[in-house]
């Protein structure tokens, strides 16, 4: 690790992760975004005591707020996850800095945060709707139809037609990588909000996920450099599709359960070309890559054995 001052309170010192050189992280050693003391601040005309390592949006959610502030790459469970500052549906509006992402921007004491203040609600909307323009917004077709938060938001919102037009008026949809006997990923509905990428780096410590390429070209993809899951060096644990925000990563046995099925379209169809359809028969919950470099790095047992006798 660097022994730049910077790093000298992150996480890594005090959470003990289990990190390699071999695994480019996710958020695990980045400095925490919470305060460093306790504070009382003000969200909407309410006072809210925040202990250490708060963030406005930890304070926001202990109170009933004028404003919606939807946090979508925001992960509440697992420490390690976030928070990422991605989405930016968490715009807040405060008297000191002006309008702010809630979910990494610290408690401080005396702050006075406006919710339902104009220029905070608009981010929130410009930005929930930047979201939904660059999805593929077939939720009948998805396997995360009735469990995707970006569905819920929406829904909640009032979204009738996202101000920036849909994926399918105006782009070339990603083929679904369809090679994995236990995960599929749909890039098309993938928001960015890199969840999947740390619990498969932070948590699980696999080291396979990443995110590549930049501006609109940014994707998932993965550490080895694969093309598909399968090329990758995945052991399908599949804590990226628990972690999911929408249908872009999915186990496969969910694919279609929550689908309302429409005759001649379906959710494969609905991206029109998919890659990897070739893994029957596959033994392990390895990729075969995965089980090679796995059998790489075992004791050679067999080789000392036979060194042996022929002594």
């Amino acid at each position: 690790m660097s022994t730049d001052p910077i790093w000298e309170n992150s996480r890594a010192t005090d959470a003990d992760v289990p990190l390699t050189e071999d695994i480019a992280p996710g958020t695990a050693n980045d400095p925490p975004a919470g305060s460093t003391a306790g504070a009382t601040v003000t969200i909407d005309g309410q006072a809210v005591e925040t202990e250490a390592g708060a963030t406005l949006l930890d304070a926001c959610e202990t109170v009933e707020t004028d404003g919606e502030v939807l946090a979508l790459c925001s992960y509440d469970d697992e420490e390690l996850i976030g928070p990422r500052s991605e989405c930016r549906t968490c715009m807040v509006e405060t008297e000191e800095h002006g309008v702010v992402p809630s979910c990494s921007f610290p408690a401080e004491e005396g702050m006075t945060v406006e919710t339902g203040a104009a220029a905070a609600s608009e981010a929130r909307d410009v930005n929930l709707d930047l979201l939904l323009s660059n999805h593929n917004l077939l939720c009948t077709t998805c396997g995360a139809n009735g469990r995707c938060d970006l569905q819920d938001v929406a829904i909640q919102n009032d979204v009738v037609e996202p101000r920036y037009g849909v994926m399918h008026d105006r782009s070339e949809l990603e083929p679904i990588d369809d090679s994995s006997p236990f995960i599929q990923i749909d890039r098309n509905k993938c928001i960015l909000c890199n969840r999947c990428v740390e619990a498969c780096n932070d948590v699980q410590v696999e080291g396979v996920l990443r995110m590549e390429g930049s501006g609109e070209d940014t994707r998932i993809g993965f550490q080895n450099g694969a093309d598909t899951m399968m090329e990758s060096t995945c052991v399908s644990c599949g804590h990226c599709a628990t972690v999911c925000p929408t249908g872009s990563l999915v186990e496969q046995g969910l694919v279609d359960a929550t689908t309302l099925p429409v005759p001649g379209f379906t959710h494969k169809n609905s991206a029109e070309e998919i890659v990897g359809e070739d893994y029957e028969g596959q033994p392990g919950q390895m990729t075969p890559m995965k089980r090679e470099h796995s059998t790489e790095n075992e004791p050679r047992a067999n080789a000392e054995s036979t060194v042996e006798g022929d002594d």
